[in-house]
């Protein structure tokens, strides 16, 4: 095959990449937009090794600051992506967020929840849940960076 043939075929690939992972301006790492991305698109799945949250804690105990690659599912099942993780880990949080998680059948994605601009960053809302008092040390150490216009200033989740 030519390879002009070659590339015309792998450019125009239903499976061309949608995302890249650069430096970011909100934190460290973040995974942008290659391309538009269209509201409900499922863009990638969380992965990484699995264990049970009793594991997660006796491997990272108290030593898990704010910065982790570890994602809670509903069935109490961690998905630690420091182990096996893929570009999904560098997605940032924002309080005004274009993505948010989606668990199915035991497995965690990130779905668009809006159209998404070539270049734009993705984001979504970490909504952590830290059992302590929301003290104001606890939520500078959660503090967030993402300077939306809705930004409460941390990624903890609110408390009933």
């Amino acid at each position: 095959m030519p390879r002009s043939s070659r590339h015309l075929k792998s450019r125009n690939s239903p499976r061309k990449r949608r995302i890249v992972v650069r430096n970011s301006g909100i934190h460290g790492k973040g995974v942008y937009a290659v391309k538009r991305i269209p509201k409900g698109t499922r863009i990638i799945e969380y992965k990484g090794k699995r264990m049970s949250s009793e594991a997660a804690d006796r491997k990272y105990g108290d030593d898990e600051g704010p910065h982790t690659f570890l994602f809670l599912l509903d069935d109490g099942t961690v998905i630690d992506a420091n182990r096996g993780g893929n570009s999904a880990r560098w997605i940032n949080h924002s309080c005004n967020p274009n993505c948010e998680p989606v668990e199915e059948g035991g497995r965690m994605f990130i779905d668009a929840r809006r159209d998404i601009k070539l270049g734009e960053e993705l984001t979504y809302d970490y909504q952590l849940f830290v059992e302590e008092r929301y003290t104001p040390t606890l939520k500078h150490l959660y503090a967030c960076a993402c300077n939306s216009r809705k930004c409460r200033g941390n990624f903890l989740a609110e408390k009933d």
